[in-house]
């Protein structure tokens, strides 16, 4: 062998001994790269993705904007989320409104380059997986690792807003909102014991058609019905024919059909807006003769419910207030 291939195969030896030893100090030397992996694989609504352990940079969409907010996540984009602006505390709408905006309301109005400029290292779409093909996942997956992590039955937005801030790395503050909500809820429930969980109620959502001369029954689980039943309270009946979402936990009958609905009800509940304004849809019912010569609608017994789309604990902390204040009347002797 000469002694230029000599020097030369010491050399490589030499350089594969240094990367070997730069290697090992990554996955398991000292310091905090021992402590925790730099990567893990999370499990999402597409798949099984390799995400930052630790995420710096996270761009968030759809029902994950709220919830990332509100656990302090470290968010550098957003889309815009209008229905939830009225639910947020002055300080998670001030950083709402601070935020950069990447996406509209609808997914289709995604914003690449804004994503791009943002850049993330993280980027969670809370979106419903139908919704998902409004989406170039494959242009965002080019910037940074993508998440879906979006809503199914309306009721799932406790587990669903977990994964969420399990994804972006900010349980510590969503754990400590989940105990508040959770004790608050416990009170009321206490507090209802003696009347509530031996009535039973039935729910008129906000999402009828006027024109069609329908209206939203909502059953357990829905929207106007889940965190009621935090309290107690059971909505009696179920979907004729279950869809998807919450079509699995509402219908939409004719106004014909309002005694059939809620004959047996000892309460009705109905949703309105934030300011509790009344919605098209609803007002259309609360109008209908049919409603007002139901049994409950007679006796007194129907309460409008605020706040009923909330898909966060600090949210649901108002729906709370809201249905106490509603239901109040009931524990009056």
């Amino acid at each position: 062998m000469s002694m230029r291939r000599s020097s030369g195969l010491i050399g490589a030896v030499s350089l594969a001994l240094v990367l070997a030893a730069c290697g090992s100090s990554d996955d398991g030397g000292s310091g905090d790269s021992a402590k925790a992996p730099k990567t893990r694989v999370f499990t999402a609504d597409n798949g099984k993705i390799t995400i930052p352990a630790d995420p710096k940079r996270v761009v968030a969409t759809g029902y994950a904007v709220p919830v990332m907010i509100e656990a302090d996540a470290p968010l550098v984009g957003i889309s815009s989320w209008k229905r939830g602006e009225p639910m947020m505390t002055d300080k998670d709408l001030a950083t709402y409104k601070k935020l950069t905006k990447v996406a509209g309301e609808q997914a289709a109005e995604t914003n690449y380059e804004a994503v791009a400029e943002a850049e993330p290292d993280l980027i969670v779409i809370g979106v419903p997986a139908p919704v998902l093909g409004d989406i170039d996942v494959k242009r965002l997956e080019s910037i940074a690792p993508v998440v879906a992590i979006g809503p199914t039955v309306p009721s799932a937005w406790r587990e669903l807003s977990r994964k969420q801030a399990d994804a972006a790395g900010a349980l510590d503050k969503f754990d400590a909102a989940q105990k508040t909500y959770e004790a608050k809820a416990a009170e009321l429930k206490a507090k209802y014991e003696d009347v509530l969980p031996q009535l039973k109620l039935g729910h008129v959502g906000a999402y009828g058609e006027v024109a069609k001369g329908t209206f939203q029954r909502e059953f357990g689980g829905s929207w106007g019905t889940n965190i009621a039943e935090d309290l107690g309270a059971t909505y009696y009946g179920k979907v004729k024919e279950a869809g998807e979402g919450s079509r699995a936990v509402s219908e939409y009958p004719s106004i014909e059909e309002l005694p059939a609905a809620f004959g047996e009800a000892d309460v009705l509940t109905y949703s309105v807006n934030a300011d509790g304004s009344v919605p098209e849809a609803v007002q259309y019912v609360l109008d209908s003769k049919l409603w007002k010569n139901l049994p409950a609608v007679k006796a007194g017994k129907s309460f409008p419910l605020r706040y009923t789309e909330a898909a966060t604990y600090g949210q649901a902390m108002k729906t709370l207030d809201a249905i106490d204040e509603s239901f109040a009347p009931l524990l009056k002797r």
